[in-house]
């Protein structure tokens, strides 16, 4: 049996956002839960199907292979396996308002902490390294101001569940074991809202994009991880909301590199400045620095310009800038005839001479020619 596109399954085009695919997964999976739908084995292949789908559509990498080669590429890598327990590495508690898992749990009379959010920040190298200040569009779910995040229409309190008795949980006996599972008329609340508030459909929540200024300080790199505490998502029946962590990536430089605080780049000098020395200006973060260049230098000798490289974390003072110097052997074709003629000379003067051969200089023009 042919297995469904992922994106179809989820709802979403091939070209939607991570937030985007985060929330219609939330959707499906609200809709088709084991526990609000017990019994029911189609609903019940339907959540498996959608855990599928997101498990390889909010991973980077297995997007990618699924989008190349469809469902060969990630058959075996958390996609065409079934459940992905990985997939709830950034966001534990997805589900945690079914499972009572991840965000600190439930809380007596049904409150639980709101989900933690991720944000993938790309920064120039400049950014990165000097700071800066940006506006991030967070969606995310806020308690619904009609209903004051209660659900319920009018500000009528939500009765307690008959099923539980107010619990978030029936008891059944298995054996000789007595085991606990989420009340499926509840979903774990404890409370049933009898007259559901039609701005949220009895949630207590809706979705809404908020707008969130983050000051990124110097020195970041990729991969390090800003936390935002309460920027999260707001918790159900007034718990606490979670928390927003920002995960930096920096784009490549066109001529420098960095190593931690120390940036790295390169300067190119003729061969005489090698031999002679020289005096050169280098192109570093803070603009441009003097070089001396010692007679006798070699191909691939580092200079360190101190105090020229990215602010480290924590305010302990600045990394380096260091300079790689490359030789450049020059191209024959772009000689004149008189340079080529010194050259020969100073081969002889040096020991090494040539091979002498009259129109070596037209050879070598129609050789690059």
């Amino acid at each position: 049996m042919s297995k469904r596109d992922y994106y179809e399954i989820l709802g979403v085009e091939k070209n939607a956002g991570a937030q985007e695919i985060k929330s219609a997964y939330r959707k499906l999976a609200q809709k088709f839960h084991p526990d609000r739908n017990p019994g029911d084995k189609e609903a019940e292949e339907k959540f498996k199907e959608g855990a599928e789908a997101y498990a390889v559509l909010s991973d980077t990498e297995k997007r990618a292979r699924y989008d190349r080669f469809g469902h060969q590429g990630v058959s075996g890598a958390g996609g065409g396996g079934g459940f992905d327990p990985t997939i709830f590495a950034d966001f534990s508690d997805i589900l945690g308002d079914f499972f009572g898992m991840g965000g600190g749990g439930r809380r007596p009379g049904g409150a639980s902490r709101g989900a933690d959010l991720r944000y993938d920040l790309t920064l120039a190298f400049e950014e990165a390294a000097f700071g800066t200040e940006t506006v991030l569009r967070i969606p995310r779910l806020e308690a619904c101001e009609t209903c004051t995040g209660t659900g319920s229409a009018g500000g009528k309190a939500p009765t307690t569940c008959s099923a539980c008795r107010g619990q978030g949980q029936v008891r059944f006996s298995q054996g000789f074991f007595t085991v606990a599972r989420t009340c499926p008329q509840c979903r774990g609340e404890g409370r049933v809202v009898t007259d559901p508030c039609k701005s949220c459909q009895g949630e207590g929540r809706v979705e809404r994009e908020r707008s969130i200024s983050v000051k990124i300080p110097a020195g970041v790199d990729t991969g390090a991880r800003l936390r935002l505490s309460g920027e999260g998502e707001h918790g159900r029946a007034g718990g606490p909301p979670g928390d927003l962590y920002v995960v930096v990536q920096v784009r490549p430089h066109l001529r420098f590199r960095r190593d931690g605080s120390t940036v790295l780049s390169r300067a190119v000098i003729s061969f005489p400045q090698a031999v002679l020395g020289a005096n050169i200006d280098v192109e570093t973060l803070h603009g441009t620095a003097p070089l001396e260049i010692p007679p006798g230098t070699p191909h691939g000798r580092d200079f360190r310009l101190r105090s020229q490289g990215i602010d480290r974390l924590g305010g302990s003072g600045r990394g380096d800038h260091v300079v790689t110097v490359e030789v450049e052997v020059p191209n024959p074709r772009n000689l004149s005839e008189e340079e080529v003629t010194l050259l020969r000379r100073l081969a002889e003067i040096g020991g090494k001479p040539v091979k002498e051969e009259r129109g070596v200089f037209d050879k070598v023009k129609n050789l690059f020619g």
